[in-house]
């Protein structure tokens, strides 16, 4: 088995992300620091990622309905992380696909498979994430128009696959937004583009998974055949 496919199965990260861990010299098999992530790696070897064994783990997908106030991280000093809130994620090493910033809420994906996470993420997959959010006033005349436009973020102009006002109350501040990209507090980010707030960011689909039935900090644990049906022909969680 190659290297980059062996670190993947041991959770450690995706194979292309694993190519930059061997690529550091942060790898060894039995002592030897490997550079080659093509290196053949048998059962009896032993490898190890800064100092540390590693070995395949059994592969593990949940999804979780975020609540606001986690973040997402296998440890923080300050706030308690999603993994807190899945006793079975005792002893894996997942780690979530894609983030939430701490005061976002909604689906998430957690795993310790990184083909799967490299896979739903890579940009020419083409699987958008949809949110929900609720603004701090309604959007003045115009704003709409120009949002669906697009928004010029750090020179890069944004452009959600669509953008709609939902009828969730009468003033017009509860919006529903897809994006193909999931750039850093983008969603934010472009509201304050526009001198608005979001005081409300709520994640309801990823490709065409829709969160409808988990509670807030609700999870649970789903195959990968399922998760993959869910995400590109439908399914609600």
């Amino acid at each position: 088995m190659r290297l980059n496919r062996y670190l993947a199965l041991c959770g450690v990260a995706s194979r292309r992300a694993s190519e930059s861990f061997i690529a550091d010299g942060r790898v060894s098999v039995d002592g030897v620091i490997v550079f080659d992530p093509a290196q053949n790696v048998e059962p009896e070897d032993v490898v190890e990622v800064d100092g540390k064994p590693v070995s395949p783990e059994s592969l593990a997908y949940f999804i979780i309905n975020k609540p606001k106030g986690y973040v997402c991280a296998s440890s923080d000093r300050f706030d308690p992380t999603v993994l807190e809130l899945i006793p079975e994620a005792e002893g894996l090493r997942l780690y979530t696909v894609g983030r939430l910033d701490k005061n976002s809420q909604g689906l998430l994906i957690l795993t310790n498979d990184g083909d799967f996470c490299n896979e739903l993420i890579h940009p020419s997959a083409g699987y958008t994430k949809t949110y929900e959010l609720l603004l701090d006033e309604p959007p003045g005349p115009g704003v709409i128009g120009a949002w669906r436009k697009g928004v010029n973020l750090s020179g890069k102009t944004v452009v959600p696959v669509s953008l709609e006002v939902m009828d969730k109350e009468p003033f017009g501040r509860w919006l529903s937004i897809e994006l193909s990209e999931g750039l850093k507090r983008e969603i934010r980010a472009m509201a304050s583009s526009f001198s608005l707030s979001v005081r409300i960011l709520f994640r309801r689909k990823i490709g065409r998974m829709e969160l409808r039935r988990l509670r807030s900090g609700e999870y649970r644990s789903i195959g990968l055949q399922e998760m993959w049906r869910a995400i590109r022909q439908g399914g609600i969680v």
